[in-house]
């Protein structure tokens, strides 16, 4: 299946911050893609052009960003939740609504906890503590660094997978998190057991414990790592994969992501012409 083309380069919107990364690493994924130019902009500043207006300039938005979480206070107040605002939640709300194509990427999922909504849109969470969640107590999320699996391609037919191998090899970070799989199109599934014993827990990483899972409890969870859905108008995918520069120099990893672009903005487009007819 080839690559979709297009006659003009495309601009994407990069959202980045709110957990660590390597910023010329990422950068360099972007730069790699023939006809896409990627402009990247630091939470908050970036919250405040994810809004019709704010993404105009832009064919799409790329999520590799974790906003609404203040680590600042570990120590003294516990991990703050941040509230993203009536303003945000609006705008965010009309993007979608007129169709603009996201690409989410890995610690992305964890966004704006307080804003339950976001990870409806996104297709998941990853919670860093306990929560409350679809009217049901979760527990916190798990997270391993470094995994060594393979990744299995279970929709071979879509855009997004094309080039890509049915089964490659991949060494990045995992979650153990949840997973809204009614409404997804699933795309990539790990061939790894996404049970409590995996993983350990990011409450207890809070707490001064790292890479402990001591007394933690989690239910075995889905091992869907990168899917399609709608959000909105808007359509979205979101990869799991994509921790430190083992991932962003795999060239497979690379292809999946510009293919993400790539199909988003083609089908944003259906989005807006099926709107404006409306």
């Amino acid at each position: 299946m080839p690559m979709i083309k297009y006659n003009s380069p495309i601009n994407v919107l990069v959202a980045v911050r709110g957990h660590a990364f390597d910023r010329n690493a990422v950068d360099a994924i972007f730069q790699a893609m023939p006809e896409i130019s990627a402009t990247m902009v630091d939470q908050p500043a970036a919250a405040q052009l994810m809004n019709p207006e704010g993404m105009a300039p832009y064919d799409a938005l790329v999520l590799y960003d974790m906003p609404g979480l203040d680590f600042t206070r570990l120590d003294t107040e516990g991990l703050r939740i941040v509230d993203p605002g009536e303003p945000f939640r609006a705008g965010f709300r009309a993007l979608l609504e007129q169709g603009k194509g996201i690409v989410a990427l890995h610690h992305a999922i964890a966004g704006w906890p307080a804003w339950p909504e976001y990870g409806e849109a996104l297709g998941g969470t990853f919670l860093y503590r306990p929560s409350l969640l679809h009217g049901e107590q979760r527990p916190d999320s798990g997270y391993h660094h470094g995994v060594d699996y393979i990744a299995e391609v279970v929709a071979p037919d879509h855009p997004v997978m094309a080039g890509i191998p049915a089964t490659f090899a991949m060494k990045d970070e995992l979650y153990l998190g949840e997973i809204y799989e009614r409404g997804l199109t699933p795309l990539l599934r790990a061939r790894h057991r996404f049970v409590a014993e995996n993983f350990y827990s990011a409450d207890l990483a809070l707490k001064g414990k790292m890479f402990c899972n001591d007394g933690w409890a989690h239910a075995e969870g889905s091992n869907l790592i990168g899917w399609t859905k709608r959000a909105g108008n808007s359509p979205l995918v979101y990869l799991q994969p994509g921790d430190d520069d083992v991932t962003y120099d795999n060239p497979i990893y690379r292809r999946l992501v510009e293919n993400a672009i790539r199909w988003v903005v083609a089908e944003g487009g259906k989005s807006a012409s099926e709107a404006r007819r409306k």
